[in-house]
């Protein structure tokens, strides 16, 4: 067991009782009164109250109880200790801090039948909180009995309209038991109430973005009301960090990014080292395409904990999309020294390897990713295109050709017109007409419009004297996209020439 108890129960028991039930002890009086005078005041004094001496001892039970219990928890013997604090309970029932902390500790060992006669106990109590009957919902949920549950959470929500606790437990009751309308009607009913508590409103939004998450086709609906609380948490000004944070996760969520920044710099300039701040603000930055924002705190990342690979990743990933390929590499490369098993990173470089026509590196890198991981798709592809940029089409096609397969049974949207064009250019390089010329069509019927697709089927059948009439008209449509392009002007030459047709002159 924790000691949570010696430090708050302790406190709220002995000192209440002591202060309440006791007198502060013997101390000296100026003006004594003659002992003979004291004496007949004592004869004379009225009998205590029967009910007062009864609630008295229940007090003094109560502590010896919780004392015992102490003792019991000092010495590891956790059995005893709970016994002792239930009995301490059952003596002041009317306890809250003791009996919910004893709550707490018996749902979380799975103890519901007693943690649900303490608190049946406790909220007998005419001044029972809202809190005592929220938890009682809780441990009614738990044990699967719903219609008491559900009754324990309206007391609670009754008499602590300002209790989210209520509320959540009829929201989980309801989502469990598929009763949607009913679960966003209780969330609406808590939207309804006035609190000056950010915290409750950053809770309720984490309660409606659950929502959110489990019915997405309600989405458009939904949102709004997300969006409106946390504005009404942001409202309040909150200070507590925990609160901020939570608050900027749920504008992040709900894609209200520019909110979730303006959180996240709060927090980053109350809080420089707090934990994931800076990962979500660069995440953020890269979603919104500010890449030198994203950069500039990717940098801090780095500077602060050298070892996270992640902010390596990612400054590889912007420095790529920059054209700064050198750079790139450096950071994949120490993201990869950094964690040998960062799968992604491998087929990063290797990428780059392959565009700053390093074509064996590349390879090198995949076989230690075919050694270390299951083989896949990009995996597959990779290699492949390695291979072609090496002029070895053979290999090249036989890797198209497992990517193809890989992709077939398991990720058929891997299959863009990109991966066609590439291996039709493989098969033409490597002899293959005719299944090149599938493949180019299956890169066109994804892509109609692809100029440098049309313009190498073209020139294909132009060279081999094949299709003139069609070379023709798809040369004639990538030279229309892009009139001073070079390589595609020589191949409507090369095509009007076998047609023994006039040189083409472009508008």
């Amino acid at each position: 067991m924790n000691h949570y108890l010696h430090r708050a129960v302790v406190v709220a028991i002995l000192g209440g009782a002591l202060l309440s039930g006791c007198a502060t002890g013997p101390r000296a009086e100026k003006n004594p009164a003659p002992p003979a005078e004291n004496a007949v005041e004592r004869k004379s004094a009225k009998p205590a109250n029967p009910e007062e001496e009864g609630a008295l001892d229940r007090r003094v039970r109560a502590i010896a109880h919780f004392a015992a219990g102490i003792s019991a928890e000092l010495n590891d013997d956790d059995d005893a200790a709970q016994e002792h604090y239930l009995k301490s309970a059952a003596a002041d029932p009317g306890h809250e801090v003791l009996v919910l902390e004893l709550a707490r500790r018996l749902l979380q060992n799975k103890q519901l039948v007693k943690a649900i006669d303490l608190l049946t106990k406790a909220t007998a109590a005419p001044r029972a909180s809202g809190k005592m009957f929220a938890w009682l919902g809780l441990a009614y949920a738990e044990a699967g009995k719903t219609d008491q549950a559900i009754k324990a959470d309206l007391d609670a929500i009754s008499r602590s309209p300002e209790l989210l606790m209520g509320y959540r437990n009829l929201f989980m009751i309801y989502q469990e038991n598929r009763q949607p309308e009913a679960a966003l009607k209780v969330l609406g009913d808590a939207a309804d109430r006035s609190s000056d508590d950010p915290q409750y409103w950053v809770e309720l939004g984490e309660l409606y973005a659950s929502y959110n998450q489990l019915h997405p086709d309600e989405s458009q609906s939904v949102k709004p009301k997300v969006v409106s609380v946390l504005d009404r948490a942001a409202g309040l000004k909150p200070q507590d960090l925990l609160v901020m944070q939570k608050l900027a996760d749920g504008y992040k969520l709900m894609g209200e990014f520019s909110r979730a920044e303006e959180f996240y710099l709060q927090l980053l300039d109350r809080l420089p080292a707090l934990p994931g701040t800076r990962e979500k603000l660069a995440d953020i930055y890269l979603r919104t395409g500010k890449k030198d924002k994203a950069a500039e705190q990717l940098e801090a990342i780095s500077r602060d904990n050298p070892r996270n690979e992640q902010a390596y990743y990612y400054l590889g990933n912007i420095a790529s999309q920059e054209k700064r390929f050198t750079d790139a590499a450096e950071y994949f490369e120490q993201a990869l020294k950094l964690k040998p098993e960062f799968e992604p990173v491998y087929y990063r470089l290797a990428e780059l390897k392959i565009n700053l026509n390093k074509p064996q590196e590349a390879l090198e890198l995949l076989d230690k990713a075919r050694a270390r991981f299951k083989q896949n798709f990009l995996l597959e592809f990779l290699t492949a295109a390695a291979h072609a940029r090496s002029r070895k089409y053979g290999e090249a096609v036989k890797h198209f050709t497992e990517a193809e397969v890989i992709a077939k049974a398991n990720e058929p949207d891997s299959l863009t017109y990109i991966f066609y064009f590439q291996f039709g250019s493989a098969l033409e390089r490597h002899g293959g007409y005719a299944e090149a010329e599938k493949y180019f069509r299956k890169c066109l019927e994804l892509s109609p419009n692809s100029a440098e697709a049309m313009n190498y089927l073209g020139y294909m059948w132009a060279d081999r004297g094949e299709n003139l009439e069609e070379a023709r008209s798809l040369i004639e449509k990538a030279v229309e996209q892009e009139p001073k392009n070079a390589a595609y002007l020589d191949s409507m030459g090369w095509v009007l020439f076998k047609l023994k047709q006039p040189r083409f002159t472009p508008d």
